[in-house]
């Protein structure tokens, strides 16, 4: 069996070259693999493009903002590019307005949808999501049942972090409560999916079945939180 335990989250991200694609999960600040993040923010890959549900932006946490403002990415790809809050300028809406970085815009629901696609080998679908608004336009449509379509296509990435509660040495995921965001269906759309895990890593076969959320096989590397990591408490909800 392939080892996928690695000791340190500097030596999961030390490969990922420049013009990387890769994904990122959480959702209102749960989930969100932090110290894989401020990893990949010592290593210094730039010009990636990033997957997510929104920009980030907490002052007091690592989370995308934080790589967005260390000049790494050339493009965002979210559901989520700018706070519903006026009062709460993002670093990337300033980057954005600036044209200092590429975004796109993709409704939730599609945006969850295209990256369970790319995992599950689907070539492409239909929704009726954005029909009728800018989002639509240069997109294939089609009529069925007299409603009009979108074709709609997978998103795939060349690396996903993710952030499980435990795991074990095969890379087998338990996820807790909302860390079932964007985590499972991320680590099944990337070529390289590296996870950050609270609690021990076990032997194979000492999670419950009924309790893996993220099968193995699509897993290559784990890195146990240490107990003095810097987000060692958080998410843990």
């Amino acid at each position: 069996m392939k080892n996928k335990v690695f000791q340190t989250f500097g030596e999961a991200v030390a490969d990922i070259p420049n013009g990387s694609t890769v994904m990122f999960p959480g959702f209102a600040g749960v989930g969100h693999p932090r110290n894989l993040m401020a990893a990949l923010l010592s290593q210094g890959a730039k010009h990636l493009t990033g997957i997510s549900n929104g920009s980030g932006g907490r002052d007091d946490q690592v989370d995308v903002a934080t790589l967005i403002n260390a000049r790494q990415f050339q493009k965002m790809i979210m559901a989520f590019t700018a706070s519903p809050h006026p009062s709460n300028v993002t670093v990337f809406d300033e980057m954005y307005q600036s044209g200092k970085i590429e975004a796109e815009l993709v409704p939730q629901g599609t945006l969850a949808e295209r990256i369970r696609a790319a995992g599950s080998g689907i070539g492409a679908f239909y929704t009726r999501t954005g029909v009728g608004t800018e989002l639509a336009e240069g997109k294939e449509t089609r009529v069925i049942d007299g409603k009009e379509y979108l074709l709609e296509y997978p998103l795939h990435a060349d690396y996903a972090f993710l952030r499980a509660l435990r795991a074990d040495e095969f890379g087998n995921l338990q996820f807790k409560l909302s860390q079932r965001n964007f985590n499972p269906i991320m680590g099944m759309a990337a070529k390289t999916t590296i996870v950050e895990v609270e609690e021990d890593i076990l032997k194979l076969g000492e999670i419950d079945p009924d309790n893996v959320h993220l099968s193995g096989i699509f897993v290559d590397r784990v890195v146990k939180i240490p107990a003095d990591g810097i987000w060692d408490k958080i998410n843990r909800r």
